[in-house]
């Protein structure tokens, strides 16, 4: 590495002097935080950036910064209606991609939803695990071929994953109560697992795949909680980390926030970071304290044999939906 960032460098500090002119980005869930800012850091620098949001509305309201920035900069940003709750619109979004035949420099899977009520989606999954995770399995496979030799795929995974390993024996929730913290961090090991195993297949092609603990920052995300609930949670987690003698947690801003996702799509160095978990803008060490709030990847996360078994059962929860 040329520079070295960390847990307080925002998106522009790490993309500073680059020139992204002619290098197209797809990013999941730009309607709101983090999603936004990471567009409107790339654009800012000249990229064309396609924003794949659910609600087309929502969306053109959140980003008028980033097609600001784009028009002064000689970028370009474009909507698509996207919602990853549903496998019929993740392939026709895809047919269209594909259809359409340009090619993208990274894909930065963005998007997702935490803790919500229990519910199941139109092909039968558990919300948190058909949109944080299959959801983009399912995209990511299909639109592969245009990500360029040397490209990066970018999963944002989260501290939560030390909450849960997946199971891949009841992965809806059918055969147990559900808690939807377990659920979340069920979603965001299957997402940094996906990163693991997307490397292994594809970096032939130079592609690297890595996930990405973005930092704990106020964005929508937390949207289920109440005030109350969200100063509980801030509480539970000092508690935790003071009883394990950690430091207390830091919040970032969404501008810090969105730093690690474009230093792991444009900046690092892809023999570094492939196939690993980052955090604050570097390889995050591995740290199997059982501890849920503290720092690092737990290491069932990064399991190869365990990313290949969440791989295959994937493939077979899509093809039979």
């Amino acid at each position: 590495m040329t520079k070295k960032f960390d847990s307080k460098s925002t998106a522009d500090d790490v993309l500073k002097g680059f020139d992204l002119r002619g290098k197209r980005f797809l990013i999941t869930g730009t309607s709101a935080g983090i999603g936004v800012e990471t567009a409107r850091s790339l654009v800012a620098r000249g990229a064309s950036v396609v924003g794949m949001v659910r609600d087309l509305d929502k969306a053109r309201a959140a980003t008028a910064s980033v097609q600001s920035a784009a028009a002064s900069s000689g970028g370009s940003f474009e909507l698509l209606e996207l919602d990853l709750a549903s496998l019929s619109s993740v392939r026709t979004c895809a047919h269209d991609l594909l259809a359409d035949g340009r090619p993208f420099e990274a894909i930065i899977a963005n998007a997702g939803v935490m803790a919500t009520p229990f519910g199941r989606t139109e092909d039968g999954f558990e919300v948190q695990f058909a949109t944080n995770y299959l959801g983009h399995f399912a995209l990511i496979n299909l639109i592969e071929p245009l990500l360029i030799d040397g490209g990066r795929l970018v999963m944002l995974s989260s501290q939560a994953h030390r909450v849960a390993d997946v199971d891949l024996d009841d992965p809806n929730f059918t055969q147990q109560a559900y808690d939807p913290f377990v659920a979340y961090g069920r979603s965001k090991t299957a997402e940094t697992l996906l990163a693991v195993e997307f490397d292994r297949r594809h970096r032939h092609r130079g592609i690297r795949a890595a996930a990405v603990m973005p930092g704990n920052s106020l964005t929508e995300l937390p949207r289920n909680f109440s005030a109350e609930q969200l100063q509980g949670l801030f509480e539970t987690v000092g508690k935790a980390r003071a009883d394990a003698g950690l430091p207390p947690g830091e919040l970032k801003d969404v501008a810090q926030a969105a730093a690690t996702s474009v230093w792991a799509a444009v900046v690092a160095d892809g023999n570094e970071i492939g196939g690993r978990y980052l955090e604050d803008c570097a390889v995050a060490p591995v740290n199997d304290l059982p501890n849920p709030f503290a720092d690092g990847v737990r290491s069932y996360a990064l399991d190869a044999g365990r990313a290949r078994q969440l791989w295959a059962k994937s493939e077979e929860l899509v093809s039979a939906a």
